[in-house]
Order: structure tokens, then C-alpha cells, then sequence
């Protein structure tokens, strides 16, 4: 069964640890099972048997954006059997039809979005000039619910998916991190183009909890992540295996889906 791993970030060695510890400081929970560099991730995925994974990082300000999109697309060139590269953007750039441009001619596939760290609500009038800059042409990953915050809950959420119906989205963290009952009830059977990522969210839920909220969505929905460097892919997916779904349906989540939507 080939699997493909959703959701990675990455980061460049000089910086990985700083950056990872930060990104477990923030969400308050444990500290990174990972270092956050390429060679580690790819060392992860050869353990897991893990053929292929979506790598991305986020600019916390508009002057990172150049470099970061830079760094991924520069990874993934040296390794295009292995890994698909997501870029960055920020809303408060002065020039967002320059950086999807510049994003477009990189060779990178999607862009992500992390509201709750880039500080600003997904439905801003800024960030939704992000989407209209990108014109349906990439899809979007983006962090998606947080108890703390206001910036990617279900009700940020909505107005875009209103707004771009041919743009697909992937909700990360099944849909909304810790608002799990909103987010289903405000997206399942509702919108052709979202999807959700299964990443960080085990942790907090009974295996029946997170069970359901992957069957409520519907496994055509549903793709595997393990939010490397937050956790190791390899106990992800080992515990994700344990759920008691159809080898059809495993087949879909782990791998099919991410090969419909990123053509691979």
C-alpha cells in the first residue's frame, strides 16, 4: 500500500531546531518528536515506507516569502521523486500578484496558510486577495481551528469557501483543531472543493472520536498527515493503521487522494 504524507514541514539546517522548538512553544503541547530538516523528514519516510510527502513552510512576514517559496522549490528540485513542494504568502505583502508569480514559475503546487501564525483571520479582505490573486489556479493548505484563537475557525473558514467555490482547500487538522463538532457541522457535505488533513489531532482524540470525524467527513475527503515535525510519520501512521477502516479505504485516504489532487 503506498502512502503519501500530506502535510511536512521543513526548514533549512541552520535554523530547523530554532524553528521547530518555536512552532511547539506556541501550541503549548510537547516538544517537536523530530529536527525539521530535509534529511531528516526523508530518513523519517524511508522507516515508514513512506513513498512521498507535501513539504511547506510559512512566512511570518511578507519579506520571508521570496526566500522561503526559494528554499522549497530548491528542495524539491533535488528531489522530485520524492517530495511536493507548497509555497507561502502573506497578506500584507505590497506585491501579491508579484509573489504568485513568483510562486507559479518556482514549480510550486499549492499554497499554505497558517491564519493562527501569520496573524491574520482567513476571511480578511487582505487574504482573500490572496485567493483571488491565485485565480483557482493552486490549491490552498491551510491551518485550520484553534480553541485560542479567531483566525481559522469554522467562521473564517466559510466566507472563503463561499467566495471561490472552484478553489480547492484543504482544512488541516480534520477540519478545525479542537473545534472538531463546528467544523463538521459547518462543512460536511457542504463543499465540493474542501478537503481536511488528518494531521494533529490523535493526540487529543480517542481513536473511536477520531474515527468518526474522518467517516462524518467521508473518506474521499480525508488525506493522511502527520505534521512532521510535530510527530514522527512513522508512529502517525502505525497508529493510523490501527483504525478499522477498508483496505479501499485506506487506500484512498493514505494515498488516492493525494494523487487525484496533486496529480503524482
Amino acid at each position: 500500500m503506498q502512502v503519501f504524507d500530506f502535510h511536512c514541514h521543513i526548514y533549512p539546517d541552520k535554523i530547523a531546531e530554532r524553528a521547530t522548538m518555536a512552532t511547539g512553544q506556541f501550541y503549548d503541547t510537547h516538544e517537536p518528536k523530530c529536527k525539521g530538516t530535509v534529511s531528516d523528514l526523508l530518513a523519517c519516510c524511508d522507516t515508514a515506507n513512506i513513498c512521498g510527502a507535501l513539504v511547506q513552510s510559512v512566512a511570518t512576514t511578507p519579506s520571508q516569502v521570496k526566500s522561503i517559496n526559494e528554499f522549497i522549490a530548491k528542495t524539491v528540485s533535488e528531489h522530485p521523486d520524492r517530495l511536493i513542494g507548497f509555497g507561502t504568502l502573506h497578506p500584507e505583502s505590497e506585491d501579491i500578484e508579484g509573489d504568485v508569480k513568483h510562486l507559479l514559475e518556482l514549480g510550486l503546487k499549492g499554497v499554505k496558510l497558517h491564519p493562527d501564525i501569520q496573524k491574520f483571520a482567513l476571511c480578511d479582505p487582505h487574504c482573500m486577495e490572496l485567493f483571488e490573486a491565485c485565480a483557482d489556479r493552486l490549491p490552498f493548505l491551510v491551518h485550520a481551528g484553534d480553541y485560542r484563537y479567531q483566525y481559522s475557525n469554522p467562521a473564517q473558514v466559510r466566507p472563503v469557501l463561499d467566495a471561490f467555490p472552484h478553489t480547492t482547500v484543504i482544512a488541516a487538522h480534520l477540519g478545525g483543531w479542537s473545534v472538531w463538532e463546528e467544523a463538521m457541522d459547518a462543512f460536511c457535505g457542504k463543499y465540493e472543493q474542501l478537503f481536511v488533513d488528518s494531521s494533529s489531532c490523535r493526540f487529543v482524540l480517542s481513536a473511536q472520536q477520531y474515527f468518526d470525524i474522518i467517516r462524518r467527513f467521508g473518506t474521499d475527503r480525508v488525506l493522511f498527515g502527520s505534521d512532521y515535525p510535530m510527530w514522527n510519520p512513522k508512529e502517525e501512521l502505525d497508529d493510523f493503521l490501527t483504525l478499522p477502516f477498508t483496505d479501499a479505504e485506506f487506500e484512498k485516504i493514505l494515498y488516492q487522494n493525494a494523487k487525484t489532487l496533486l496529480s503524482l
